[in-house]
Parts: C-alpha cells; structure tokens; sequence
C-alpha cells in the first residue's frame, strides 16, 4: 500500500510538472541569437524585438536567471541594442546551433539551486537553432515553453511547421503575456505594480495565425 501511495505522488509529481504551468523558482529564460546581422532576415524583427523585451524586462524585475548566447558573434554581431540585457546570468558565443553548448550544459546543474524545471525559450531562428535547442532540453527532462511571439525565422513556414514540431516533442507553445501572467500568478505578487507597465501596452502583430 505504502510504494502504491509512492508511486501515486510520484506520478503527481509528473504532472505538476508538465502541465503547462510555470514553477516561477525552478525557472530559467533562454534567448538565442538576437543578433543584428539578422535584423534584414527574419520575419518581424522588429515586433519579435519588442516581445522579447518584455521577456527580458520580466527576467530582471521577477529575478528569473536569464541566459543569452549569440551565433558567431564575429560574423553575424552582437544582442541588439534594444535588449538591455545587463542583468542576464551570463551571455555565451557558440558555432553550435543548439543553446546547449558545454558551458551551458554544466551551468544547468546549478541553476535554481540545482532544481531546473522549465525553460521558458525564445529567439531565432525557430527552426533551427531554438528547435535543436529544445530537442536537447527536452531530451534531459526540462520542460520547454517556446514563446511564439518572440521566436521567428526567415520564412514563414519553417517558422510555423517548427512550433508544430516542437508541439509534438512536448513543448507548449505559448506567447509573451501568458508567461508574465503565469509567473506572477496572482494579482497580489509583490511585483505586480512593477510589471504593470510590461503587460498593459499590447503586444505587436507577429505574424501568427490561428492555426498553431
């Protein structure tokens, strides 16, 4: 009876953790690669930009670690100047697609005094380097929510077949404002009035449609 009731917590345990919902201490932002040589590329740069602002604003005010990586940075330049990222827990250079280069893999024991549950993770490009990226986190047990409206690509359909993949892998697609929402979580989260001005401006069209 008792390893029955184990297991039953166990199982809980399972779907606490995979259910959408956003452990705002066992948390992490991952933002890949925005760059400004890929300002001309990608589709709605400048309304992405603005998202992840948000997100990055959220990471600074709600103290959730904020890791950044940029792609060759020599070749293809820094974080654009719109992202005021001084806070982030650290920013690595990588020639690897994937975010989860040996450095960032050792710091990920660490994080949330070595209790990672999520990853909330966005960027570009969506079929490239932030899909190869949540395929290795999902890989190691890390729940991954791909913020939509901060996330794009060149094209549009690698862009949209990409959350459809990553659906299928078990990530949630979700955008911007859900995340601010379920991180606070309620309207008497001590941050509240410090957020305010994050979610009350809308956010931009990004060029999603209903389909995904």
């Amino acid at each position: 009876m008792n390893d029955e009731i184990a297991n039953m917590a166990d199982n809980s345990a399972t779907v606490i953790v995979n259910n959408g919902s956003i452990p705002d201490k066992n948390t992490v932002f991952f933002m890949c690669d925005m760059q400004e040589k890929f300002r001309p590329a990608m589709l709605y740069f400048k309304e992405i930009v603005e998202v992840a602002n948000k997100l990055v604003e959220t990471s600074r005010i709600l103290n959730v670690p904020l890791v950044i990586t940029e792609q060759n940075p020599d070749g293809l330049g820094k974080t654009v100047s719109e992202l005021d990222v001084r806070h982030a827990y650290r920013m690595y250079s990588k020639t690897k697609f994937s975010m989860i280069i040996p450095e960032v893999q050792r710091e990920l024991k660490s994080f949330c005094n070595g209790e990672l549950k999520c990853v909330v993770l966005f960027g570009v490009e969506a079929h490239i380097c932030v899909e190869q990226t949540a395929i290795e986190l999902r890989t190691m047990g890390i729940q991954v929510h791909i913020v939509a409206d901060a996330t794009t690509s060149r094209s549009q359909e690698d862009r949209l077949l990409a959350f459809e993949r990553l659906r299928q892998i078990g990530c949630f697609i979700t955008t911007c404002e859900s995340i601010i929402f379920k991180l606070m979580g309620d309207k008497n989260h001590p941050k509240f009035h410090e957020m305010r001005p994050i979610f009350k401006k809308t956010s931009p069209n990004t060029g999603l449609v209903s389909k995904i």
